[in-house]
């Protein structure tokens, strides 16, 4: 009878210690942002196929795109966001930022969730036309944006970018290629609403020898409660597009 009630309580608490692992991990979210150059390598190689392997390979629950075509004569009309998801069972969100070559250019983002809601902001570019993606899902709100390469608009920028976030009650957490390098004043004023998640010290661009720091992941501040970043890296991959892919997994309590 003792050793009955011994086996009983060890099953109890192997139940009560797995079921606390599984829930502790609910609230976790792997992030991820990558400029992938239209799927274009630094060999001049299109392959979408390599970019959806860097992809599953990082396995993140939502990922920032930068860099899109869709349908244009340069991806042989291809979508290149559709094919992307397709590629990883992922659900494909697009933003067009302008018209390009029989098609329309843009950002993207793909996820494991379904959104829901989607919302895209206008922001400056003066060489071309720029956009905030902005998608809601269940615990958080996910944004993707691909910033000007001229100092005012990605200034005018920032601005417009917290305009955009504030008042929403959910983490909010953006990501992209922001053209910016860690000690850009405009990054600097980022940071004054935004904490950053990724790690500065770890470059980006360009992917085969990387010098600059210039794909971010941040998260509106005082949106979500006790959040911890559990990883923050850059994934080795020099070849698939001009930039490294950056993954941030974090822990957080939904308000």
């Amino acid at each position: 009878m003792k050793l009955r009630n011994l086996m009983f309580f060890v099953v109890i608490v192997a139940a009560t210690v797995f079921i606390s692992y599984v829930n502790s991990k609910d609230s976790e979210v792997r992030l991820m942002t990558y400029n992938v150059r239209n799927a274009i390598g630094v060999d001049g190689v299109m392959d979408y196929q390599r970019i959806a392997s860097v992809i599953m390979h990082a396995d993140p629950d939502v990922v920032a795109l930068q860099e899109l075509d869709s349908m244009t004569r340069r991806s042989r009309g291809r979508d290149l966001l559709a094919s992307l998801a397709g590629a990883t069972g992922m659900r494909a969100t697009f933003a067009k930022a302008i018209d390009y070559d029989g098609g329309s250019y843009g950002i993207g983002v793909l996820s494991k969730q379904t959104p829901l809601s989607v919302r895209t902001v206008a922001l400056p570019g003066s060489e071309e036309a720029r956009r905030l993606l902005i998608v809601e899902f269940k615990d958080y709100v996910f944004a993707c944006t691909h910033l000007s390469l001229t100092e005012a608009d990605r200034m005018r920028s920032v601005e417009l970018i917290g305009s955009a976030a504030s008042g929403w009650e959910k983490p909010f957490f953006i990501a992209g290629d922001w053209n910016m390098e860690p000690d850009d004043a405009a990054l600097q004023a980022m940071q004054q609403d935004f904490e950053l998640l990724s790690n500065t010290g770890l470059y980006t661009y360009p992917a085969d020898l990387p010098t600059a720091c210039l794909d971010y992941i941040g998260v509106m501040r005082g949106t979500a409660r006790n959040l911890e970043v559990v990883s923050a890296d850059v994934i080795d991959v020099p070849d698939a597009s001009d930039h490294r892919p950056v993954v941030v997994t974090v822990d957080f309590a939904v308000k």
